[in-house]
């Protein structure tokens, strides 16, 4: 006959490991918990996370998690920080580890396309991970990038940046691609609409300049015909004049655009992991994780 007690002492010895790997350094309100479904806990529940970029641990409930608020009381970051870092370790190693608490991988590269701070510092501290920037150095335009990088990348981050590539967007979805190694993963947000078409802003543009007058911004383009455009319903992020969006995803469209690209297969990263402080309470602009062939 089965011993259950053969059962139970393994199964109570591994639930302890995990608890003391989940238990606060300092004090914290609210229910410790592993990783539970979310909507089994009432919203102004309280309950801990650790943050899985600096290790910091934090109380909250799943009202104040959102994708751009900050809920991090060591290093600031949001949900889409966390969930970024959360997945490149996820899918490169199999497993759920802070950063902090994650041994040194230099053998897998990684790449960033204006990453945030918060998680650039510590994937480059644990992978062989170089972040870069469109107008400053180390410098990459995912639009045009060098063949010198083609096939030298386990994993590729771009978070909210693909909406500000001039169009047309395909060729920087084609150049991640390119960037990766056979299996690579391409981890990937922006915002994007459940509906069935991206909305391009400026479908023509070619040949184009912003300017600011009287608090208004416009952006003048000739087409490659030779037409004029003037548009001045500009939407920015970041503040007015920063960072120019072009366009508004639908994740059909966004679907479309990695298969003519050629991965070989894209998924919508949504699931919830609350021990990091991730869930995502709607179904759009959500990370999406794109595999090389």
């Amino acid at each position: 006959m089965l011993d259950p007690f053969a059962v139970a002492r393994p199964l109570a010895s591994l639930f302890a490991r995990r608890l003391r790997r989940l238990r606060p350094r300092t004090k914290t309100s609210g229910t410790l918990i592993g990783d539970v479904d979310p909507a089994t806990l009432a919203p102004d529940a309280t309950f801990n996370f650790q943050c899985n970029l600096c290790g910091a641990r934090n109380g909250a409930t799943l009202a104040q998690l959102s994708r751009e608020t900050p809920s991090c009381s060591g290093c600031g970051s949001n949900m889409r920080f966390r969930a970024m870092a959360r997945l490149v370790v996820h899918e490169l190693l199999g497993r759920d580890v802070a950063l902090p608490d994650l041994p040194k991988r230099r053998d897998i590269a990684g790449l960033g396309l204006s990453d945030v701070a918060a998680y650039a510092l510590p994937l480059a501290d644990k992978f062989a991970y170089e972040n870069t920037w469109f107008h400053t150095a180390p410098q990459l335009d995912i639009a045009n990038a060098p063949p010198e990088r083609f096939g030298r990348y386990d994993f590729v981050v771009a978070s909210d940046v693909f909406e500000h590539v001039a169009p047309p967007v395909a060729r920087a979805f084609e150049n991640a691609r390119k960037l990766l190694k056979p299996g690579g993963r391409f981890i990937f947000t922006v915002p994007f609409s459940l509906e069935p078409e991206t909305r391009e802003h400026f479908p023509d543009l070619h040949d184009w300049t912003m300017a600011e007058h009287a608090g208004i911004w416009r952006l003048t383009n000739t087409t490659s015909s030779g037409a004029r455009q003037t548009f001045e319903d500009l939407v920015f992020h970041g503040g007015p004049g920063t960072t120019l969006e072009m366009r508004l995803f639908s994740r059909a469209g966004l679907e479309r655009e990695f298969a003519r690209a050629g991965f070989a297969r894209v998924r919508v990263a949504a699931e919830p992991y609350l021990p990091f402080g991730i869930q995502w309470p709607e179904p759009f602009s959500v990370p999406m994780v794109a595999y090389a062939p």
